[in-house]
């Protein structure tokens, strides 16, 4: 499996339209340019200061042709925007006057033109931090229907083929929720079934792993796994999943049988659900140094429509690859 070229392939097809909030930023405009040149968007948006944008895209030397600038203050759709943007956020106290004020920043703005449908996808976090880019994805586009926790996952490729799917596997949570709850780890698993479902392209095989199988160790860890194993029964989700268990007994059939018999997921998991971020990020760099693995993300889950964060050290091809993904999800 190929992932990025994988993404890349399905982006193209699809056509969608995708909006960059942080327009002025220079990695993001040549990746931009890149994009449009290789036809992975529909068309692509950058959001900010015109003067600004065309000086920094002089300066790195992009010609921006076919690319649209928008400054939001000077939008056509400034003033129904900030009605939208008021009428979800009056419940918190927001007045007219600052849905005005805070619409006009890219972010929301970004966030806005998905949730109205003007743009399919939004990838921001070049300059801004994962907090900012996740609550105006939460304020605006919301979660998904029957979700109510935005959560992220890990696409971990080059394993041996045995592992996964074809040495593909699911991470997740990585890089979001600290320290989820029962109802939030449930959430999580379905989200990432989604995420494989949509990046392997396969049926989604999930494991909620603790550091204990069955119960053999009790404590408010392994209770909480095991609470979000009831809460996901409760849901009737549609793939195939169990837990609590150790990651050997998710993953290595003898050890299945012999702490887990009878497991559902003997020998099919493609999808692990971390009871912590501290877990799930240690768990995916460990496999991604000892184990060569080459690891994409972190891909944000659980949007209503897809939107992505960036580190802030994304260098232009990151920048293009993490746009390719989010196109590859719209519908």
């Amino acid at each position: 499996m190929d992932f990025v070229r994988d993404m890349r392939a399905k982006a193209k097809s699809l056509g969608k339209r995708l909006v960059l909030p942080e327009g002025t930023e220079k990695r993001t405009i040549k990746a931009a340019r890149i994009l449009m040149d290789e036809k992975l968007a529909a068309s692509v948006t950058l959001l900010g200061e015109v003067s600004r944008i065309d000086k920094a895209a002089e300066e790195e030397g992009v010609d921006l042709t076919g690319v649209n600038i928008v400054d939001p203050r000077g939008s056509f759709h400034f003033n129904q925007y900030a009605r939208d943007y008021f009428e979800l956020r009056r419940h918190k106290g927001v007045t007219e006057d600052q849905a005005k004020y805070e619409i006009a920043e890219p972010l929301r703005w970004g966030a806005m033109m998905v949730h109205m449908g003007d743009a399919d996808a939004m990838v921001a976090g070049a300059e801004n931090t994962t907090g900012d880019v996740l609550r105006a994805g939460l304020t605006i586009i919301g979660t998904q229907k029957g979700l109510k926790t935005a959560s992220s996952c890990f696409v971990m490729t080059g394993m041996d083929p045995s592992w996964g799917k074809e040495g593909s596997l699911i991470f997740s949570d990585c890089a979001v929720v600290p320290d989820p709850t029962p109802e939030q780890l449930a959430d999580i698993a379905e989200s990432a079934a989604q995420s494989c479902r949509e990046f392997l392209e396969a049926d989604p095989v999930v494991a909620l792993m603790s550091f204990s199988t069955k119960g053999s160790a009790k404590h408010a860890d392994v209770e909480k796994v095991q609470k979000a194993v009831e809460v996901l029964k409760g849901k009737n989700p549609d793939f195939i999943f169990d837990g609590e268990l150790q990651a050997d007994a998710a993953l290595v059939p003898s050890v299945t049988d012999k702490k887990a018999a009878g497991s559902p997921v003997r020998g099919k998991v493609n999808t692990l659900i971390f009871p912590d971020l501290g877990a799930g990020n240690i768990g995916y760099k460990l496999v991604q140094r000892l184990g060569k693995a080459e690891a994409y993300g972190p891909f944000l889950q659980g949007f209503a429509k897809p939107i992505s964060d960036l580190s802030r050290g994304a260098s232009v091809e990151d920048i293009v690859v993490t746009c390719a993904v989010t196109l590859s999800r719209a519908k």
